[in-house]
């Protein structure tokens, strides 16, 4: 990990900084021997001094159990603050006064954990100061989303480009930094049991959840401009599932796997409404707890269509998936905060157990749980004791939580990336238009199913699935 730079973030006073960067660099910083070396910058429009920030910081800090003393302590040795009121060239002078006085020898990293709308001006304003070129590496971090649509998500690109070349740009989706997300590629290509399982002969289908139980809390401003589609199916998911598809890479590096990841998304055939079912939840309970319908919710506006569900199926044109649905579903207002992918296997070609309830063999089903509790289950069927023939399923099971001592949080490990220049977990410009290229159409969909806050989704979305259920 690189031992000397200035990790500069850009909406520092912002929700997404307090609750996971300032806790991601803090975790990082604690790993790293020559840690006088490693110096945050926070950056926004706030007046503050590096004072007040500092103990914004620490007050973050608390609220995931590192003790006040502790940090306290680190924010009063590697945090400052400068705000943009007074221009990027007060920025430039800023950030070369501190690489001065902590002799660090100009490794930046730019963070934008800012709305999309400003990425491009803020962009131009780094370029003009001259802040984008300096005497060690230079990267900076894009958060989702990449674009509003095909044509958005294409300019977005090409005003990164303008500014920063490829290899300096790490597009991030959490999602990838979850250890059971960068487990995949381990647990397809290093067992052989399962690689040599992972085609249509074998697999029957697919399923990736993503469920929310939340609403959009304080985000309706963004939310009702963007929905499911943009927010979670069109980023999360399709990184998601680009992992379980890809082809396995010819080694193991950054280009390799994306490459792979590209090919996939290519290889999806064109979306139709009949493969798709928006919904809007309505007022419902959850956890026995009243909660309002997405209309009334505040900042939503009244006549508002914005999906905040949607389910779909799509088929994969080629010759390991042909004819094999991915069954794709997130939604807020949800029972439950749940991610997992369902791999369904084929069942036996003739059932030598009978038909009934009781003796029919259920199909394998490997299930990959990825939050709350992250780890795997294998199903299969055992003969339940005494003389009857009844079978029983039940799972191998894997956590990860009895398995090791601490999990690093998915900030974590990707700012690690980061500052190690591997983008291995970072979505290539190209993965963002061929993403856009397959989920545009659906922006078009103007069927909306109502759904019960506290249900799991559409009743619309069972359809999708032929004769196996979503699995929850």
């Amino acid at each position: 990990m690189a031992n000397d730079h200035l990790f500069i973030i850009f909406g520092a006073t912002g929700d997404l900084t307090q609750r996971k960067l300032l806790p991601a660099f803090y975790a990082l910083q604690q790993k790293i021997e020559a840690s006088d070396h490693c110096v945050l910058l926070g950056v926004a429009r706030s007046e503050l001094s590096d004072s007040a920030f500092r103990e914004m910081a620490v007050d973050a800090l608390q609220e995931v159990g590192v003790a006040r003393g502790a940090a306290t302590q680190w924010a009063e040795s590697s945090v400052h603050y400068q705000s943009t009121r007074q221009g990027f060239p007060a920025l430039a002078e800023r950030i070369l006064t501190i690489e001065e006085s902590r002799d660090l020898t100009g490794n930046r990293v730019f963070y934008l954990a800012l709305p999309p709308e400003v990425f491009e001006s803020t962009l131009t304003e780094l370029s003009s100061a001259g802040l984008t070129q300096g005497n060690g590496w230079t990267r900076v971090v894009v958060e989702k989303p990449f674009g509003r649509d095909l044509a958005t998500g294409s300019a977005l690109n090409a005003a990164v480009h303008e500014t920063f070349k490829e290899s300096q740009v790490y597009r991030i989706d959490h999602y990838l930094g979850k250890e059971t997300v960068r487990n995949l590629l381990v647990f397809r290509f290093a067992n052989s049991l399962f690689e040599g399982a992972w085609n249509r002969d074998r697999v029957e289908s697919i399923q990736i959840t993503v469920a929310e139980h939340l609403g959009v809390e304080q985000r309706a401003g963004y939310y009702d401009t963007s929905g499911a589609v943009r927010d979670m199916l069109q980023s999360h998911l399709t990184q998601l599932m680009s992992l379980v598809g890809m082809e396995p890479p010819v080694r193991l590096t950054a280009d390799t796997i994306r490459d792979e990841k590209v090919k996939f998304l290519q290889s999806i055939r064109p979306i139709t409404e009949t493969d798709v079912v928006l919904g809007q939840y309505t007022e419902g309970e959850i956890s026995g707890e009243k909660v309002p319908g997405y209309l009334a919710e505040e900042g939503v506006a009244p006549d508002s269509v914005t999906p905040t569900s949607v389910a779909c199926r799509l088929f994969v044109d080629n010759w390991r998936w042909q004819g094999v649905p991915f069954l794709l579903r997130t939604g807020k207002r949800y029972p439950e905060r749940l991610t997992k992918i369902v791999v369904t296997f084929r069942e036996a070609p003739i059932s030598l157990f009978g038909a009934s309830n009781q003796d029919h063999a259920s199909p394998n089903q490997l299930i990959i749980t990825l939050q709350p509790d992250e780890g795997f289950q294998l199903t299969f069927d055992v003969k339940s004791p005494g003389d009857e023939l009844l079978l029983t399923t039940l799972p191998f099971e894997f956590s990860y939580a009895e398995a090791f001592d601490r999990i690093p949080e998915a900030y974590e490990t990707l700012l690690a990336d980061v500052l190690e220049g591997d983008q291995t977990l970072f979505v290539r410009s190209d993965e963002v238009k061929q993403a856009w290229e397959v989920f545009e159409p659906v922006l078009g969909f103007s069927d909306i199913e109502t759904y019960a806050a506290g249900t799991w989704g559409p009743v619309g979305a069972e359809v999708l699935t032929n004769h196996h259920p979503w699995h929850s």
